[in-house]
C-alpha cells in the first residue's frame, strides 16, 4: 500500500514539475520538438527573387517572405544606455524574427500576423514546419556566414520579453524612436562578455513576414543568362571606379617618390644608405593595419597635420584622398627597392666615363641611368600597381568605408560578404584575380623579351 502511495506522490510532483518548468523560460514559449539536425528542408521551395527571398511548404497555410540577416550587431550604448547587444530593425514592420546565439534559436512570431497568416504556435506541424522554412532560409541567405547549430535549442514565442537560464531575448524595442532585437543579461549585464556567468555567443538575427501561403509570390529560376543581366544591372559599379582612379593617381606618386628615395640612397654612405633603406623597406614587412592606424595617428584630425588640413577645408581622413595615401604608403617599397636593385647593377665606371665629359648628374640619370634599368623599373611598377589596387587595411583604417567615395574593391569583398551578398563579393574577387593574372603576365612577357634583348645583343 505505502510503495503505491509513493508512485502515486512521485508522479504528481513530476507532472506538476513538467507543467511549472515552461513557466521558468517565458509565457508562450517552447522547446522546438527536434534539433536542426532532424529537420529536412526537401519539401521547402524558396523564390529565386534574392530582393524578396520568400520560402513556402507546399499544402502549408504559412510561408516567410521578406527574409532578411544581420550577420553583426552592435554592444554599444543607445540612447546613452545600456541595452545589451543590439540588432537594428529601424522602422520596418518585421512579423517574424528569430535570434540565434551559440545554443540557442530563439523565434518570435506576433500574435496578430501568425494569426492571420495560419501559423499556430500550438500545433507542433506547424512549428515543425516554421522550422523547416527557417532553416532553408538559413542556408540560402547564409553567404558562407554562421549557420544555426545542429544541436542548438528552438524556442518559439509570440512575447516580446523572454527569458532563458537569466539571459533576455528582446524582440521589437523601441529605444529612442527606433527599434532594436535584443540580447542582454536579465540583470542588464552585457552577457557576451565572458566573465559574465550567463556568457553566450551571439552569432546573428534574423527578419522576415510572417505571411498567408496564399500571398506567397515565387519567383522562378532564371536562365543562366538572365541571372546574369540581372546581377550586372544592379551592381552598383563604384567600387571599380574608386579603385582603379585610386590606383592611377596612387602609382604616379609612387614612381616618382621611389625612383627619387633610390637615387637618393644610391649616393649615400653606407651606414645613412642602411639607415634611410630600413625606414623605406619598413612599411612593406609591417602589416596594412598597422600602417594605417600609425597613419591615422600621424594625419588624425586631432593631430597638427590633420588638424591644418582641416582648416584649409581639405580634411585627409576618410576621404579619397586618404585612399590614395594608404595605396602610396603600402605599395612605395615595391617601388623603392626595384629601382635601388637596378642602379645598383649598372657599371659604375660607365657613370664615371659620363661625368668625365662634362655631363650632369641629371643628364646621367636621364640618359643613362633611366634607360638602362627601364626593365626592372617598369617591373617594379607593375607590382606596385598591384599593390596599390589590392590594398585593403591601411586604406580601411584611414579612409573607412564610404560608397562611391572610398570604398574600393577589396573593401566592398569584405563588408558585401559580411552582409551575405556572396555573389558580389565573388565577383570582385574574380575582377582582382583578373587584374593581377594580367599584371604577372605582363611581367613574365616583358622579362622574357628584355632577356631575349639581351642576348641578341651579345651575340651581335
Amino acid at each position: 500500500m505505502r510503495k503505491r502511495i509513493y508512485m502515486m506522490v512521485a508522479a504528481l510532483v513530476l507532472i506538476v514539475a513538467t507543467m511549472v518548468a515552461p513557466a521558468a523560460y517565458a509565457a508562450d514559449m517552447e522547446a522546438a520538438p527536434m534539433t536542426k539536425a532532424d529537420v529536412s528542408t526537401d519539401d521547402v521551395v524558396v523564390s529565386a527573387d534574392s530582393d524578396d527571398l520568400t520560402a513556402v511548404i507546399d499544402g502549408c497555410d504559412f510561408a516567410v517572405g521578406n527574409f532578411e540577416r544581420a550577420s553583426k550587431g552592435s554592444n554599444r550604448n543607445i540612447a546613452d544606455a545600456y541595452h545589451g547587444y543590439a540588432y537594428y530593425i529601424g522602422s520596418k514592420s518585421d512579423t517574424l524574427m528569430y535570434l540565434v546565439t551559440s545554443e540557442n534559436v530563439v523565434v518570435y512570431a506576433d500574435a496578430a500576423a501568425a494569426k492571420a497568416a495560419g501559423f499556430d504556435l500550438e500545433s507542433s506541424d506547424d512549428v515543425a514546419r516554421l522550422q523547416q522554412i527557417i532553416v532553408m532560409l538559413d542556408k540560402t541567405a547564409g553567404g558562407g556566414g554562421a549557420l544555426i547549430g545542429q544541436n542548438a535549442t528552438w524556442y518559439f514565442t509570440t512575447e516580446q520579453e523572454n527569458e532563458i537560464n537569466g539571459v533576455l531575448y528582446e524582440f521589437n524595442q523601441v529605444i529612442d524612436g527606433s527599434a532594436y532585437n535584443l540580447v542582454v543579461g536579465k540583470d542588464g549585464s552585457d552577457v557576451t562578455d565572458t566573465a559574465n556567468p550567463n556568457y553566450v555567443q551571439t552569432s546573428f538575427a534574423c527578419f522576415a513576414a510572417l505571411i498567408p501561403a496564399s500571398e506567397a509570390v515565387i519567383a522562378a529560376e532564371p536562365s543562366w543568362f538572365e541571372s546574369l543581366g540581372t546581377f550586372m544591372s544592379k551592381l552598383d559599379w563604384s567600387p571599380l571606379f574608386v579603385t582603379l582612379r585610386t590606383t592611377f593617381t596612387a602609382i604616379v606618386f609612387i614612381f616618382i617618390l621611389g625612383l627619387a628615395a633610390a637615387y637618393f640612397c644610391l649616393h649615400r654612405t653606407a651606414k645613412f644608405r642602411n639607415l634611410f633603406d630600413t625606414i623605406f623597406t619598413i612599411p612593406m614587412v609591417l602589416p596594412p593595419t598597422v600602417c594605417g592606424f600609425l597613419l591615422l595617428l600621424a594625419l588624425g584630425s586631432n593631430t597638427p597635420v590633420g588638424q591644418w588640413f582641416i582648416d584649409i577645408g581639405f580634411p585627409l581622413i576618410f576621404s579619397w584622398p586618404a585612399t590614395v595615401i594608404a595605396a602610396v604608403v603600402v605599395a612605395f617599397p615595391l617601388m623603392y627597392r626595384g629601382a635601388l636593385g637596378a642602379f645598383d647593377n649598372l657599371d659604375p665606371n660607365m657613370l664615371d666615363a659620363a661625368r668625365t665629359l662634362g655631363w650632369s648628374e641629371s643628364k646621367i640619370f636621364f640618359k643613362i641611368m633611366l634607360p638602362l634599368s627601364w626593365s626592372s623599373i617598369a617591373a617594379s611598377t607593375v607590382l606596385a600597381f598591384a599593390r596599390a589596387l589590392g590594398e585593403f587595411g591601411a586604406t580601411l583604417f584611414l579612409a573607412g568605408n564610404y560608397l562611391g567615395i572610398t570604398r574600393t574593391i577589396p573593401i566592398a569583398i569584405y563588408f558585401e560578404w559580411m552582409n551575405g551578398n556572396t555573389d558580389i563579393a565573388i565577383f570582385w574577387t574574380i575582377i582582382l584575380i583578373i587584374f593581377s593574372f594580367i599584371v604577372i603576365m605582363f611581367i613574365n612577357l616583358w622579362s622574357q623579351h628584355t632577356t631575349r634583348y639581351r642576348k641578341g645583343a651579345v651575340e651581335e
